[in-house]
């Protein structure tokens, strides 16, 4: 009888479990996208608790946890850490089906030894085997990085942060992973926003130009992408609820700059030029540094607003949005290619509708040098799911090359999240494996085992050229 989620769990032939075991399972990280805390892995954090480290800021399980009828104290509420363990615990076994179910039981299968399955039976035991393992050498921050043979941490970080710990990191010299920002300048492109005015003085200060005019707000944000480069940043982010693109001159968006600073309120049209013109000014930057350029698109944020004013945002009240990309998308991606300036890309959209459009429009602007140097970014946020990789990764694979595929990040506020990307090779091992088993490709397992192991590690390796620590052994 198949055990619940064993060594082979989502492999379903032997191609899938030779790739696998022999091939992809060890493979180190590059978790180029993430939301973890650089003060806390400088600090080398040590959690008091499964909770603290379980969630604290996971809007993944506080979602699942409000459809379950739990109440928000025992979510983001004033209930003690074990109260609201007991309430995720009391809601797990109703994730059959959801990612979250699987997820979790990875993670206490692979960080902590525990196989039980957790529910309310379960969990006070759970709770002291894992607080009592947390409470031991070796299961500090650092420590649960370089578990999961983690090479390098790329963080989400405003422009006008100090990147104060990126640079003590860097300083210290004695950590074997590598933490790099990355550059995420949303607050500075929705100028209709509220406390847009408040950013740009805090742009003002980091970048210690006085900005009067749109062209010193443009020296500001190359000042601070060239800080961000010099503190080892590769990457820039970009949150593009809507794809935006309306033809415009620099005389246009000075004006409208102008306009805005001072306080004259902006139409969308404005808006849409600000946005673009500034848009293809940061690409410019970023091609010219050798960075890759993400765009994240089509969330639709902040869905209710009762609750935003209660939490705030990033709280679980997101959803997809269905906005039409491909025009816009084009646009962009053209404006810079014509000027030769086209940065490596990575294009993600939080509508899977959207997956084969991203998966054609990227092939228009491969550059015959760098392989696949425009990227389709792996499936994110409510389709980093079984069913959201697998619609992906054919997406991918049926348009373009999936073996250029630079692969699984995880996106994520947790350090104990790594186990996505085992979740995600395997998922990778047994598509390939479906192929070979319907005579679809050929029973080679040398060069699907190189395919594999560049999608889980080496075709971003190559494609970011971060540097990478050195080894050095850690003790916390």
């Amino acid at each position: 009888m198949e055990k619940f989620m064993d060594e082979n769990f989502l492999l379903k032939n032997k191609t899938a479990i030779s790739l696998f075991h022999d091939y992809a399972k060890d493979m180190p990280i590059i978790d180029y996208h993430c939301h973890l805390s650089p003060k806390e892995i400088y600090e080398n954090k040590k959690f008091k608790n499964i909770t603290e480290a379980w969630l604290y800021g996971d809007h993944y399980k506080w979602r699942a946890m409000r459809a379950n009828g739990i109440s928000e104290e025992y979510i983001t509420g004033n209930s003690s850490d074990y109260e609201k363990f007991l309430a995720w615990a009391r809601t797990v076994p109703m994730t059959i089906g959801n990612p979250l179910y699987n997820w979790t039981h990875l993670e206490l299968q692979r960080f902590f030894g525990i196989y039980d399955l957790l529910n309310e039976q379960s969990a006070p035991v759970i709770w002291e085997k894992v607080n009592t393992k947390l409470n031991e050498e070796g299961f500090s921050v650092r420590n649960l990085i370089e578990k999961s043979k983690v090479k390098v941490v790329c963080t989400t970080d405003d422009p006008v942060d100090s990147l104060e710990y990126h640079l003590k990191l860097r300083e210290e010299n004695s950590y074997s992973v590598s933490v790099v920002p990355g550059f995420r300048p949303d607050k500075g492109l929705e100028i209709n926003r509220e406390g847009f005015m408040e950013w740009v003085a805090k742009l003002e200060k980091s970048a210690e130009i006085n900005i009067v005019t749109y062209e010193d707000f443009l020296a500001a944000l190359e000042a601070r992408v060239q800080f961000f480069h010099s503190a080892g940043g590769r990457v820039s982010d970009h949150a593009l609820d809507s794809m935006v693109f309306e033809e415009t001159t620099f005389e246009e968006v000075n004006e409208i700059f102008s306009k805005r600073l001072s306080g004259s309120s902006i139409s969308l049209q404005e808006e849409k030029k600000f946005k673009t013109f500034t848009l293809i000014y940061l690409g410019k930057l970023y091609s010219e540094l050798d960075w890759a350029m993400q765009f994240h698109i089509n969330a639709h944020r902040n869905n209710n607003t009762r609750m935003f004013k209660i939490l705030g945002p990033d709280t679980g009240y997101d959803s997809m949005n269905d906005d039409q990309i491909a025009k816009p998308l084009v646009h962009i991606l053209n404006a810079l290619e014509k000027d030769n300036q086209l940065p490596k890309t990575i294009i993600y959209s939080l509508n899977p509708g959207d997956n084969y459009v991203i998966a054609s429009i990227i092939n228009s602007f491969q550059d015959g040098k760098t392989p696949g140097k425009i990227q389709f970014g792996t499936a994110w946020w409510f389709n980093d799911t079984k069913e959201g990789m697998l619609e992906q990764m054919k997406a991918l694979s049926t348009v373009g090359l999936f073996s250029r595929f630079i692969g699984m990040l995880t996106d994520s506020r947790s350090f104990l999240s790594y186990t996505r990307h085992e979740y995600f090779r395997r998922l990778v091992c047994n598509l390939i494996g479906e192929w070979v088993e319907n005579g679809e490709a050929p029973n080679d397992i040398e060069l699907l085992g190189q395919i594999v192991q560049g999608i889980s590690y080496y075709n971003a390796k190559n494609y970011f050229d971060f540097q990478e620590a050195e080894t050095v052994e850690y003790i916390s």
